[in-house]
This record gives structure tokens, sequence and C-alpha cells, in this order.
């Protein structure tokens, strides 16, 4: 049996999704979770492995079981394991035979935000960017045209990338600002590692003043890492939802 979960997570006290030596990750809690209800070790495979400090609304991952359970009592069961973790499991069901949480995906969407306003929040810490200089949203959305589409994403690449190419399509960038907030949204077939979060950077330069929007063609076509803004700080960024 292949059992599908939509997850949510809270990603700061995490290493990330992905299981690592250096502290706990999202994927070693859930794992550990099924193994405490079915007392059988699992490998859990996710559509997206996000970085430490990254959040979930409703990551998808798949494990395999020679066992039938019922989906609504795994949940339950699961999210009582998982205590105290802050880690959800929101659903479950049986998928088919071929699903692959990673694979079989259509599209991948991302959110990004940032609070723009010269004090911090203690509401939104480790939730959202604070950036204190009030930002050009104009220039920024100029910015954001040059990014969709298909291209060879190296500048906005991390060095540890591991995809096999740079190039990935992305479908859009909406742009959308309530009160003090800045609210990025993304989706792509695939993105590369540390991408989102490098457009992130380099569009908060633009709305510094730092970056013409009009230079953000150069920059692409440069396919040098060097050419782009920072790496934007990883808990204003959100893994939103998956199509299959």
């Amino acid at each position: 049996m292949i059992y599908k979960l939509t997850i949510e997570y809270f990603g700061t006290e995490f290493v990330g999704w992905q299981k690592q030596n250096n502290g706990l990750s999202v994927q070693e809690v859930v794992e550990n979770a099924i193994k405490s209800l079915t007392k059988q070790d699992v490998i859990l495979y996710a559509a997206g492995r996000t970085d430490s400090g990254v959040h979930a609304l409703a990551q998808v991952a798949h494990f395999e079981l020679p066992d039938l359970y019922d989906p609504h009592k795994l949940v339950a069961s699961l999210n009582y394991f998982i205590r105290p973790h802050k880690v959800s499991i929101l659903s479950c069901e049986i998928a088919k035979d071929d699903f692959h949480a990673r694979f079989s995906a259509k599209k991948r969407y991302y959110k990004y935000i940032i609070l723009n306003r010269f004090s911090s929040s203690v509401i939104y810490e480790n939730r959202v960017w604070h950036v204190v200089s009030k930002l050009d949203i104009e220039n920024i959305k100029e910015a954001s045209k040059y990014f969709v589409g298909k291209h060879d994403f190296s500048s906005f690449r991390a060095k540890e990338c591991q995809a096999n190419s740079p190039v990935k399509t992305l479908d859009k960038i909406d742009i959308i600002q309530e009160g003090d907030f800045i609210i990025f949204n993304f989706s792509a077939q695939s993105f590369l590692h540390h991408m989102v979060r490098n457009i992130m950077g380099t569009l908060k330069e633009v709305g510094d003043g730092k970056i013409m929007p009009h230079t953000i063609k150069e920059i692409i076509d440069a396919k040098d890492r060097s050419k782009a803004g920072v790496t934007a700080p990883p808990n204003g960024l959100y893994f939103l939802k998956v199509d299959y």
C-alpha cells in the first residue's frame, strides 16, 4: 500500500525536510511516528526538500506499508506520536501503485512573505523576512516579469544544487501588497536549490534601488551566481502545495 500524506510544519526547529546528521529533520519526525505506530521502518519521500527554517502549508509525501490502515485513523495516530514537534499531518489517502510524491508532481507552489516596516514583529518572528528599508513595490513587480518563462537560472542556483540542469520554467510570480506585508507567489514544475530565495534576495535589492529592473535580464543571461543578489533568509519561505 502506498500512503500519501499532506503535511504542515513550522520549519524553524528543523534542519530541513531531509534527514541529516547535524540535527532533527521533518522526515525523521514523521518516519519515527510511523514506526511507533506500525513497528515498521519506512522511507518517506517528499514533493520538495525544504531547507532549514523553511515552512510548509501542504507538503506532500508518501511511504509504503504492506498492511492496510484506515487513512483517517492514521492521521490521528501519527499526530499523536509526532507531538510535541510543530508538524501536523493534515490528511492521508491510499494512492495508486505508481504514485510518487516527487516524480509524479506536475507543479509546485511556494510563497514568500516580506514584512516591510521599521519595527520588527513578535507575532511573525521566524515567519517573515523583516525588511526595514521602504521597498519600491512597482520596481519589484517590473523586475519580476523577467524571471517568468524558461531560462537558465544558474545565476540563482546554490553551489550545492544537485539538479541535472539549471534550465527551469517559472510559470508565474504574483506579488500582492497587504498593508506592511509583501507576498510573493511562485509556481513551476520544479525549482533549483535556493532558487526562490536567491530570486527574492535579488528582488529585495531591486526594491532598495541597488539593482534596476531591466538589469534582471543581464543577470539571468550572465549565468553567474555572483551577479545576482543575496540569498534571502529561509523564514519567509513557505512550501504551499503540489499539483498532480
